[in-house]
This record gives structure tokens, C-alpha cells and sequence, in this order.
């Protein structure tokens, strides 16, 4: 109601059902009992809660404290939190993904990872792929020989002895395309950061941004 221009309120006023203690009908203003007393009367407090100004706009989530818990969670050096595993081909089009916890390292979960790709539905299979240093290990290299997949991973300054490597071909390292697909699933905030406890619940939003980084190069 506005009272700039001296009106009484009293039209707006018949609108306005008050229970319990109000009036059964609106009484002009300035008299004795008006409305802002019996308004005053009502047992439901109209002001906002005080104590906790924030609880329409956080989730009860947000703002309780605790640990982050639930499966393929473990403990990094910034807390806790998952590892998510891709692999793409050479345009940058995930082909297969794999969820962890963040403690193993990453050489560890190279050969679940492949195990993820649907080998039976590509038209053909990888002749290389190219991992970073963090996958040095000659174990690996010739685990991928063996397949049929020469492999290009850039040596540590610690290791001398690196087998199945050519340098020559180590140029292609350079030309790798998996920062491209990391960066579209970055896109999606639901797969940036896990809400979810459960893990196939966030595999099927990791999987969803999946199909549609697909769906956009069709």
C-alpha cells in the first residue's frame, strides 16, 4: 500500500483476510485498534529469519561442514576429491572415460582406462597414442607394443633407460589434442566440480557432456 499521496488504504485494505486475532473488517486508519497493531498481533512473523540470512539462496549442502565422502574418493594434497580418466582420439573426441579416486597415480590406471574404449564399434584401431610424462613407464610402452600401438611418451629427466621410443616421432607429442577435450568438459560445471556421492550418478552427467561434445561434431 502506498501512503505518499495521504490515501487511508482502506479500499486496499477489504482485500486482506487477517486470522486469528485481526479484525473480521479493515478500520479506518488512525483510530484506536488499526490494522498495523492487529498486523502486529499475528503469530507468523513476517521479517526475514536474522540468524541464518542465507538459507534461501545455499543449500543445506553448502553450508554443512564436514568431509567429502562417498566411493572412488581419496586424498590429494588439496584434500580430497576423483580422478576422472579420459581418452580421445586425434580430433579431440573422447572415445573412453574412467573414474577414480584421486590418489593412484595415473600410470596405474592406464590399462582400465583402455578398457573403457568400445574397441568393437571404431572403424579401425589406433596406430599411437600419446601420453604425457606422467605415464612414463616402460612397462606401458611395451604393454602398448604389444597391441599393436606404438606409443609416445616423453622420457623424465630420472629416466635414461626408456625403451620402445623413437625420438624422432616424439614431435607428435606436441601436436596432442587431449587439452582441447579437456577443456569442452570444463563447459559443463555439473562434471567440473562432483556434487554427486554416488558414482554412477556423476558418470551419467560425465557421459551425458560426452555425447553432446559428439553430438556437435556430427
Amino acid at each position: 500500500m502506498d501512503f505518499v499521496d495521504g490515501r487511508t488504504g482502506e479500499g486496499a485494505a477489504k482485500g486482506i483476510r487477517l486470522l486469528q486475532r485481526g479484525p473480521s473488517t479493515p478500520l479506518p486508519m488512525g483510530q484506536r485498534g488499526h490494522i498495523a497493531e492487529s498486523l502486529a498481533r499475528l503469530p507468523i512473523s513476517t521479517q526475514q529469519n536474522a540468524a541464518n540470512p542465507l538459507e534461501r539462496v545455499l543449500c543445506r549442502r553448502h553450508v554443512r561442514f564436514g568431509e567429502k565422502r562417498g566411493p572412488k574418493v581419496g586424498k590429494t594434497k588439496r584434500g580430497k576429491g576423483s580422478k576422472l580418466m579420459v581418452l580421445a582420439d586425434g580430433a579431440g573426441t573422447p572415445l573412453g572415460v574412467l573414474l577414480e579416486a584421486a590418489s593412484p597415480a595415473e600410470v596405474k590406471l592406464l590399462p582400465a582406462t583402455i578398457q573403457q574404449v568400445p574397441w568393437d564399434l571404431l572403424e579401425a584401431r589406433p596406430e599411437r597414442l600419446i601420453l604425457d610424462r606422467a605415464y612414463d613407464s616402460n612397462t606401458i610402452r611395451k604393454d602398448l607394443a604389444d597391441r599393436g600401438i606404438e606409443p609416445i611418451i616423453p622420457a623424465r629427466k630420472n629416466n635414461q633407460r626408456a625403451t620402445h621410443q623413437d625420438g624422432r616421432k616424439l614431435r607428435r607429442y606436441q601436436k596432442r589434442k587431449i587439452e582441447r577435450t579437456n577443456a569442452w568438459l570444463q563447459n559443463f560445471r555439473r562434471v567440473v566440480i562432483r556434487y554427486e556421492r554416488l558414482t554412477a550418478n556423476y558418470l551419467a552427467f560425465v557421459h551425458l557432456a560426452c555425447a553432446l561434445i559428439l553430438l556437435r561434431k556430427v
